[in-house]
């Protein structure tokens, strides 16, 4: 399977060639699958209005792939959405007039996907900053990076596009500082450690990742053990690339899955309502005075109430 995006007459295409291990997969589902934010029934329309090709024609929802199939998705330009402000606490930690820094909670979208234009933090932040930076497009104003649904801590957003580029580009050369606490099963043996390990599309279940050499990206995570507690083990960890889900896939495949993981974790011992994963420290350049900043937050109430029970064990 080969995956590839390029602008092309301003329209996003999207290719992919089938392995055999999804032979008789539905489309529809195989391209939900392979794409973030994007649900079937937004891909079923795509189908139906005649954006998607395989072997050059077009194919119904249904059609079950065979082996060596190429896929072809122009993905139709988006049509303005508007994205309503709405009244969602947020904690800001930092802000000026070109950056916001907030302490994002667990269990909150960070942008607006097709179908879903409300309750994310993109609505928090219009409603709270009205302005933010337009690189992204109608749906991802200001976002620079993202943190997952479930992991809690400090996520940075840009109001005007130079603060954007500047962003984006010190995330790019990664010398943004970013540092997360995990708690993690078992008995971490080594004190510290650097994961390099490069992260593609599970070839079983193509809504995870997984380690693996085949079609996937660079990925490095140094860890720091905090404190052992018994069977689980607290983590430092600092990201030297930003791949998805990279700590909890990085940590599975090391073998101490994150506590409360929905997607890589273990279903016995202690339990979280997502996992134990917070963006604790979040360092960068300020895109116009060129200092250096850093914020830190600490952990969150559940993880805390999680931890001081292992600890009192």
């Amino acid at each position: 399977m080969t995956d590839r995006s390029e602008q092309e007459s301003s329209q996003d295409i999207q290719e992919w060639t089938v392995e055999a291990d999804f032979a008789k997969e539905r489309i529809d589902k195989y391209i939900a699958d392979s794409m973030d934010d994007v649900s079937r029934s937004q891909v079923q329309i795509w189908i139906g209005d005649g954006h998607v090709t395989v072997n050059g024609n077009q194919v119904k929802s249904n059609y079950k792939l065979a082996a060596g199939d190429k896929i072809e998705l122009v993905v139709p330009e988006v049509a303005a959405v508007e994205i309503l402000p709405e009244n969602i606490p947020l904690e800001v930690v930092y802000e000026d007039s070109s950056v916001i820094v907030v302490n994002k909670p667990r269990g909150l979208v960070v942008h607006p996907a097709p179908g879903h234009a409300s309750g994310t933090l993109v609505n928090a932040l219009m409603y709270h900053c009205h302005d933010l930076s337009g690189i992204n497009g109608e749906l991802r104003p200001g976002i620079v990076h993202r943190i997952d649904k479930d992991t809690s801590g400090l996520l940075m957003a840009a109001k005007n596009d130079k603060a954007h580029a500047s962003l984006a580009a010190q995330l790019k050369d990664h010398s943004v500082n970013r540092r997360y606490i995990a708690l993690v099963h078992g008995h971490v043996q080594h004190d510290q450690g650097t994961i390099d390990a490069p992260i593609g599309r599970d070839a079983h279940d193509r809504k995870m990742f997984t380690v693996t050499e085949r079609n996937s990206k660079h990925a490095v995570t140094h860890f720091s053990v905090m404190e052992r507690l018994g069977d689980h083990t607290l983590l430092e960890l600092k990201l030297e690339t930003g791949r998805t889900h990279q700590i909890r896939v990085h940590m599975k495949f090391i073998g101490h899955p994150l506590v409360g993981d929905p997607m890589y974790g273990r279903s016995k011992g202690v339990k979280m309502n997502g996992q134990a994963l917070h963006a604790a420290t979040l360092g960068f350049v300020h895109p116009d005075s060129g200092e250096t900043l850093e914020f830190n937050a600490p952990l969150p109430q559940d993880m805390e109430d999680v931890l001081a029970s292992l600890r009192s064990r």
